[in-house]
């Protein structure tokens, strides 16, 4: 009967602190209460201190609850009670956790005015600056939010981690530490102790979710003295049996060592430090991360300029994803120029990190490791490519695309290291872009090269390939082979084929071009496309050029002594040939 009286009282004082909340009077009737049950148990003896701690208790969590259920998340009574009461029980931490941390909260239940996760952290921090002797206790409920599962309890966990308590001094080192073990245990995908108190739940596909069990107190209560030491065990971040980490699994533990490498620069050294040897889909993660904290930290930095300059093993795909970041919307600064250049230079003999920087580059600087560039895979080189082509603002493109086609033909094979099928290749990838490779371009880079001593090994397969792609250059590639047959092309053995080759795929255009060979090699010509022989004696009949070609050429066409006699008949069956049929596109000359 006594507990059901004293259980009504309580009721009442409740209704009238409710009651009176907005005026302070509430409130001062709550700590009357308060402190009054705190001195009873203090002042009895040790065999009744049990019961009154127990009316304690019960008095202080259902008040707290009931400010919670009538009153908006944008009140302060909540957080005014827990931090202006004499001691705060063992099970209050447990429902303040359980705030922090959404429980038993939806989103249609969320308040107008605010929400309960951010009352709840925003309690935290009050006790953490208004209760020196909680702070550990608090502290270890706001970094397990940190790396909650639920995306907005951890992203407001994270907020108030990296703005305010990483800035504390007695804070930062156990943040700092904290945020580095998350890293390090899914990094290595096994457990990685931590002084902060809680432990795994049950394994999952996809999350291993962080269990709510409040961090292990002695005692009935947490007073003004702290958590006592006994009760702070070390458990796992990760369960050493989890074998698979999802993408959201290695998000939430990562997320609050970059919020923390925006304030502290320095942390990036760790950062790259376990990245080679990271799962796949923790660099998935990395990757995610990265661009919006290198926005933030600038190309400037000096600590991210360190490591670009060495980057550890295996960090070299992070070095180039930054690199990249930093070179989007603007140009790189001279220090990240200089970084890159040293370790290209120096360390890593890859090309490909220098491809962010191009657009940068002056063409005395791209046409040195031009050759190096056409050695990359495809898309590397594409990517090489469009960032030549752009330029900067100031510069404009490093190369033009007609010396972009004359850089390739210059690379030497064996000299330059480079597979003769990456230099067609890269050929091709030009030809594939017409709106840039245009047909005044080519004429331009052809004319250009007809006339290198030695002329390119790939020339003529070359001029194949644009007439392929403009038909209406045939003129223009007529006078290129009649150059060529002032340079002696047959002397050439290699481009010599290529001559012959287009020369028989563009007759009768090509007559004129071959009829000024010299005798015995319009003899191989016609030896090697027998076909071409009868129409080009038909074409010397047609345009009457008996007495403009030397009497040894004309022999070679089948007129005997009289010009004006026809060449010897030749069968029908013998027009069609394997060569007949040659197309022009992609004619593999080599």
């Amino acid at each position: 009967g006594q507990s059901t009286a004293d259980d009504n009282i309580m009721d009442l004082i409740q209704t009238h602190i409710i009651l009176h909340n907005h005026d302070q009077k509430g409130h001062e009737l709550a700590m009357h209460v308060l402190y009054q049950l705190q001195c009873v148990n203090v002042a009895d003896a040790p065999e009744s201190s049990i019961s009154t701690s127990e009316h304690y208790e019960k008095f202080f969590i259902s008040l707290a609850k009931l400010l919670i259920d009538v009153l908006p998340a944008s009140d302060k009574s909540f957080s005014k009670l827990l931090c202006d009461a004499p001691c705060l029980p063992e099970s209050l931490f447990r429902f303040l956790e359980g705030l922090c941390m959404s429980q038993g909260n939806n989103q249609q239940t969320k308040d107008s005015e605010g929400d309960r996760v951010t009352q709840g952290l925003g309690t935290v921090w009050s006790l953490i600056l208004g209760r020196p002797p909680l702070r550990q206790a608090c502290l270890d409920i706001v970094l397990k939010c940190a790396i909650h599962s639920q995306d907005e309890v951890r992203g407001k966990a994270v907020r108030l981690v990296a703005k305010k308590l990483y800035d504390l001094t007695y804070a930062s080192e156990k943040v700092e530490q904290f945020a580095t073990d998350s890293l390090l245990a899914i990094a290595n995908k096994h457990g990685v102790s931590t002084d902060v108190n809680f432990t795994t739940s049950k394994e999952s596909t996809s999350e291993v979710e962080v269990s709510n069990q409040e961090a292990s107190v002695s005692g009935s209560q947490i007073s003004d003295a702290g958590p006592s030491a006994s009760g702070s065990t070390k458990t796992s971040l990760i369960s050493p049996k989890q074998s698979a980490i999802s993408v959201s699994e290695a998000k939430r533990h990562t997320s609050l060592f970059f919020a923390l490498c925006t304030k502290r620069p320095t942390l990036l050294r760790q950062l790259f430090n376990v990245y080679g040897g990271s799962p796949k889909v923790v660099k998935q993660c990395i990757h995610w991360h990265i661009p919006t904290l290198v926005r933030n930290l600038g190309s400037s930095c000096p600590e991210m300029l360190d490591i670009i300059h060495s980057p550890p093993e295996g960090s070299e795909e992070l070095v180039t994803m930054i690199l990249q970041t930093l070179t989007e919307e603007s140009n790189p600064s001279a220090n990240l120029v200089v970084a890159v250049k040293h370790l290209y230079e120096t360390k890593l003999k890859d090309a490909s990190i220098l491809i962010p920087l191009l657009s940068s580059f002056p063409k005395e600087e791209v046409l040195p490791i031009f050759p190096r560039l056409v050695d990359l895979s495809p898309d590397r080189f594409q990517d090489a490519l469009a960032r030549i082509l752009q330029g900067s603002a100031h510069t404009g493109p490093a190369l033009t695309p007609a010396e972009v086609l004359i850089a390739i033909h210059d690379i030497n094979p064996e000299k330059d290291k480079v597979p003769l099928k990456k230099v067609i290749d890269a050929c091709t990838a030009c030809f594939e872009q017409r709106t840039v490779f245009t047909q005044q371009v080519l004429e331009k880079a052809l004319n250009k090269l007809v006339d290198n001593v030695p002329i390119p090994l790939l020339f003529m397969r070359t001029v194949i390939q644009a007439l392929d792609a403009f038909p209406a250059l045939v003129d223009f590639v007529m006078g290129i082979l009649s150059r060529l047959v002032n340079k002696q092309i047959w002397k050439m053995p290699k481009l010599w084929v290529g001559f012959l080759k287009l020369a028989y795929q563009t007759q009768p255009r090509s007559f004129d071009v071959l009829l000024q060979l010299p005798p015995p090699q319009l003899e191989v010509a016609l030896n090697k496309y027998p076909n071409l022989r009868p129409h080009l004696s038909s074409f010397v009949n047609r345009q009457n050029l008996h007495n403009k070609l030397p009497r040894h050429t004309l022999n070679i066409l089948g007129f005997v002594n009289e010009p004006q006699q026809a060449p010897m008949p030749f069968a029908p069956a013998a027009l069609q040939t394997a060569d007949a049929t040659s197309s022009l596109p992609g004619a593999n000359i080599m």
